[in-house]
């Protein structure tokens, strides 16, 4: 423990923090807050009704008090690397702060919130959600000035129903600029984002230049297996090319967004490029690795049926051979769940990949031609008896399959 910090005995689902609270004071803390009233008297114990509500509370004081400029960044796929990227763009010019990792729900926004100080200038916060009123009551606490959805897909299909559901959950950001007459960042090549954008002060991007667009751009040839595109900003003849180290071009709109991002508060353009072709993803995302028998493409992190859609047809588009492929199930798809992943085994089926390997329950009950493993270890210990060699590999499923755990047997 920090000497003098504040402990939140937060609970979960396996732990209760009140049972660490004086252990924590032991530890060097100043205060610990509890809202468990079988706790000894003490004055360093800080009863509350609910834990959870005042750390966002706090964090929503602390945000208030100081006033920092917050972009707010949620969507079904890419906020996580669209966070990165918009805040490695404006660090070129500004103190800026961003979300760590995933730390994107309703204890992990209250976090990033009080890591600000009075030396930020702006803060890139990232909001995550999987049931209807989340990304209104992160919002609520956040109180971001700019808006970013990256896009709508069918995913937590058990939290919000439905594809409608996510929309609107998603588009509850949209709804708190809205009232606040800050500012939103749109794809604008997303009919069900511009559907929903009406009555804000928006900025376009896009792969086209159309009346509203501040940013345009596509991609051009580069070094595979890494994403190369070209951006132009409205009324400058210019094209700034970059190369990145993403793989992926469902990437390029992610790129465009922090371009957007930049321009608008007035980081040079060349500054946006350096700062993008810098950046280097981590953590299982889009993430290329070269082993001493295989070229990995590992974007097990995370997966649904969008995401899946989009490593599979960009996958299947790059001119190299031999391509393997191993996916794993996508979780949180509720009752659409059998047909979402028959879905994909059909993609596949159409792609022409030389190997396809599926791992979980959920593919399995499906059938189909290819090979399926129950379990990652079973998958490992096959892999471990018939190595590959000599494969370009696309990795993707669900975090909770943790297919990461193959890359020591690839």
């Amino acid at each position: 423990m920090t000497p003098g910090s504040l402990f939140f005995a937060l609970k979960g689902d396996t732990f209760d923090g009140n049972a660490f609270a004086l252990q924590a004071l032991s530890d060097g803390c100043a205060y610990a807050i509890v809202d468990d009233p079988a706790l000894p008297d003490d004055p360093r114990l800080l009863r509350v009704d609910s834990v959870l509500e005042a750390l966002q509370g706090l964090a929503r004081l602390h945000r208030e008090t100081l006033r920092t400029l917050i972009v707010g960044i949620t969507g079904t796929n890419g906020k996580t690397t669209t966070k990165e990227l918009v805040a490695a763009v404006l660090a070129r010019r500004f103190r800026t702060l961003c979300t760590e990792g995933n730390f994107n729900n309703h204890i992990g926004v209250p976090l990033t919130l009080l890591r600000l100080t009075k030396a930020h200038e702006l803060a890139v916060v990232e909001m995550g959600a999987n049931h209807p009123g989340e990304i209104r009551d992160l919002c609520a606490i956040a109180r971001p000035d700019c808006g970013l959805i990256t896009n709508v897909g069918r995913a937590h299909l058990e939290g919000f129903g439905s594809f409608e559901g996510v929309v609107r959950t998603k588009g509850e950001l949209y709804d708190f600029i809205r009232t606040t007459g800050g500012r939103i960042f749109i794809d604008e090549d997303n009919e069900h984002l511009t559907a929903i954008a009406g009555g804000t002060d928006s900025v376009g991007y896009g792969c086209a230049m159309r009346p509203a667009t501040f940013i345009a751009g596509q991609t051009v040839d580069g070094p595979p297996p890494f994403l190369a595109f070209a951006w132009q900003e409205r009324g400058d003849d210019r094209q700034h090319t970059v190369t990145t180290r993403l793989v992926g071009g469902y990437n390029l709109k992610n790129a465009l967004a922090a371009v957007a991002v930049g321009r608008t508060f007035g980081v040079p353009a060349d500054d946006i490029s350096r700062a993008i072709a810098d950046y280097t993803p981590t953590n299982n995302r889009s993430q290329w690795m070269e082993t001493s028998r295989n070229r990995l493409l590992i974007d097990a992190y995370n997966a649904n049926p969008s995401s899946m859609r989009a490593a599979i047809d960009n996958f299947a588009a790059w001119t190299v051979a031999p391509k393997a492929v191993i996916l794993g199930d996508m979780y949180e798809l509720g009752e659409e769940s059998p047909s979402l992943h028959a879905e994909v085994v059909r993609r596949l089926e159409s792609c022409g990949f030389d190997r396809v390997i599926l791992c979980g329950p959920r593919f399995a009950a499906v059938g189909g031609p290819f090979t399926c493993y129950p379990t990652v270890d079973s998958l490992s210990a096959a892999l471990a008896e018939s190595p590959l060699s000599g494969y370009h590999i696309l990795i993707k499923g669900s975090h909770g399959m943790h297919l990461e755990r193959l890359i020591a047997a690839l």
